[in-house]
């Protein structure tokens, strides 16, 4: 057994040593009384999205919306990125002159990977986790692009950002209900 395993493993078996062993899941009720919404300003809400964004060490950009494209060409050119693949709805205007794009209708894993980049837009991000959430809808295609590429630049607009993961899962709802569509949490 490796040595983290082994470490995780010894650290569940001390949380459960005081449960007595009769004890079956749902004998005791659990406390659900905890904190489901943040109630703090947008604009803390979005400071704490970036700072926990950033902790993964990606860049964040914030920006208008009108300035998307820009935006998408200097962080392509820090990296040296000319091409990048997009889901086939991805608006045009968000896109520079300077990147040629690749429509993904299907593109095999081995293109996806020899591909410099993908430029997506997302379903939400969680500011309290840093976590971006991709659902399959608007603007972000399937799955594979997403995950093959080493460079995934996201578009995230300041209404899509919630504060706590309890009001993404209750955001997410009509995803997990609907036809089919996966999520990805970044």
């Amino acid at each position: 057994m490796n040595n983290a395993r082994s470490v995780i493993l010894d650290r569940v078996r001390k949380a459960l040593s005081d449960v007595p062993t009769d004890e079956k899941p749902g004998d005791r009720p659990i406390r659900r009384d905890y904190q489901t919404v943040d109630d703090s300003s947008v604009e803390i809400r979005l400071e704490q999205f970036v700072e926990r964004v950033r902790e993964y060490r990606a860049k964040v950009h914030r920006i208008s919306s009108g300035k998307i494209a820009e935006a998408v060409a200097t962080a392509c050119q820090l990296r040296g990125v000319t091409e990048l693949v997009v889901p086939d709805d991805l608006p045009d205007e968000w896109i520079p002159q300077s990147i040629s794009v690749l429509r993904d209708q299907l593109l095999t894993n081995e293109q996806l990977n020899s591909s410099q980049g993908v430029l997506t837009g997302c379903a939400l991000g969680i500011a309290q986790t840093g976590t971006i959430v991709l659902d399959r809808g608007d603007y972000l295609g399937r799955r594979a692009p997403t995950l093959v590429p080493d460079f995934h630049l996201c578009i995230v607009f300041e209404n899509q950002v919630v504060g706590m993961v309890p009001e993404a899962v209750r955001a997410l709802e009509p995803v997990v209900n609907g036809p089919g569509r996966p999520l990805t949490w970044i």
